[in-house]
């Protein structure tokens, strides 16, 4: 009998860490496994329409990246209802976030650099961010790639959409700060990030821009920089194991334009 315990075995182990089961029992036998970069509602039902009995989430369950939901839990509606479903379909989720993050190289960051099919541009891996040479191409130009490779909407960005682009800095989630993001673009171009504070790193390059520097920042989303990561691991446990059915569930894009 194969264990959601063994499954759970073939990941990365770190501490401290925020990874663990949501839900479920590490000993219960696993018939099917799901991944996706949320576990939504939506994410949840689907998981369980596919026979899925293990969903392997990135990112919390219960809106917060901290494990500690008692009080959300009690006073919520929301939240009671998405627990309540996981009762009734005997669903287990792993959250998997530090453990893929700490992967060398960080498994999400590689997951996006391999779906824009950028491995040979790599010039390091930092246990944060990457640093990859381009052969040059406008913002503008790789904005459109981006959308394309992605399946995106729409993308944020701010700077000259004219701008060559040779030296691009990675920074998935919610590493878009000032903290990680204006030291690395003193090194780079441009940095594609997931998500950060809008006052902090895409302030200082408007006003690089004003004062006649090429530099550039681009915001995917969250979900976008990252849920490439996670189908970068479905794919690593259906080699791991072949005889059960690996599911990859896709997140409706969270935001619309008015």
């Amino acid at each position: 009998m194969l264990r959601i315990q063994d499954v759970l075995d073939q990941l990365t182990r770190v501490q401290p860490t925020v990874d663990g089961l949501v839900s479920g029992k590490a000993e219960s036998q696993v018939r099917g496994i799901a991944v996706t970069f949320m576990a939504t509602q939506a994410a949840i039902e689907q998981a369980a329409s596919l026979g899925a009995n293990l969903l392997i989430s990135h990112e919390g369950v219960f809106y917060r990246h901290q494990m500690d939901t008692t009080k959300l839990l009690e006073e919520d509606p929301v939240a009671r209802y998405k627990l309540q479903r996981l009762k009734e379909l005997d669903l287990a989720i792993y959250r998997y976030h530090d453990g893929i993050h700490r992967e060398t190289p960080d498994g999400i960051t590689a997951g996006l650099i391999e779906e824009l099919g950028w491995q040979d541009a790599v010039r390091e891996y930092r246990p944060a961010s990457a640093v990859l040479e381009h052969s040059g191409m406008t913002l503008q130009e790789l904005a459109s790639l981006l959308k394309r490779k992605l399946n995106l909407p729409f993308i944020r960005f701010t700077g000259n959409p004219k701008l060559i682009c040779r030296k691009i800095g990675v920074l998935v989630g919610y590493r878009g700060g000032g903290d990680l993001a204006i030291p690395l673009l003193r090194e780079v171009d441009l940095i594609i990030a997931g998500e950060g504070p809008e006052w902090e790193a895409p302030e200082y390059v408007r006003d690089a821009v004003y004062q006649g520097r090429e530099k550039a920042m681009m915001f995917l989303g969250h979900g976008p920089s990252e849920a490439p990561g996670m189908r970068r691991l479905a794919g690593k446990l259906r080699l791991a194991f072949p005889t059960l059915p690996v599911h990859v569930i896709e997140n409706e894009t969270l935001f619309q334009w008015i």
